[in-house]
């Protein structure tokens, strides 16, 4: 129940871990995310970012904030672009945050790009200023997946790969032990076990 431009987003997402953990090994991975209780179609890649970190999560078995909403839509080299009625998405979180309890943790990740065009209403940027609701203006999903999981996205070092204890390197090495298991279970099938 997806549109085209929301199916071609998720193929972006799949560029975009090929190029980020398939630069020395073939990668194959199958992942599906569903809309639940969606009865109508689900169109346009502003969710694009919120499906690459809900997958970052997954593999890495790192868990996301749950008090932090995210928008943006996401190239195959993880910059974050502007979206369209940010105002009324932060409005709207804001509102639903609100009526469960503002904790002084929850808020919301914007593409950095739209932070110059907000025109928020007067009780959403009383709360901003008090600190009790965030709004985080990012340009890449490595500064959203660093807000939504408390972990260092990991940066690549030459030689060396990804820093260990970061988000990318509990990615590759989660995406190297289901490569190992798919090996082993290949072979054990080839030898009829």
């Amino acid at each position: 129940m997806s549109g085209k431009i929301h199916d071609k987003g998720f193929m972006v997402l799949t560029g975009y871990l090929k190029g980020k953990y398939g630069y020395d090994k073939p990668l194959s991975l199958s992942a599906s995310i569903s809309f639940e209780q969606s009865y109508s179609e689900v169109d346009g890649d502003s969710a694009s970012s919120a499906e690459l970190c809900a997958l970052l999560s997954a593999i890495s078995e790192l868990p996301l904030a749950q008090g932090i909403g995210i928008t943006g839509a996401v190239n195959q080299n993880g910059d974050i672009q502007a979206i369209g009625s940010a105002t009324q998405k932060i409005e709207g979180f804001f509102d639903i945050c609100k009526s469960r309890g503002l904790t002084n943790g929850q808020g919301v990740i914007i593409p950095r790009d739209n932070l110059k065009h907000l025109a928020l209403n007067d009780e959403v940027t009383e709360a901003v200023e008090a600190g009790s609701f965030h709004i985080y203006g990012v340009s890449t999903v490595d500064e959203g997946i660093e807000v939504l999981t408390g972990v260092p996205a990991g940066e690549w070092l030459e030689e060396k790969g990804y820093p260990d204890g970061t988000v990318h390197s509990k990615v590759e090495q989660r995406l190297r032990d289901m490569a190992r298991a798919a090996r082993r279970f290949s072979r054990s099938m080839q030898n009829g076990s």
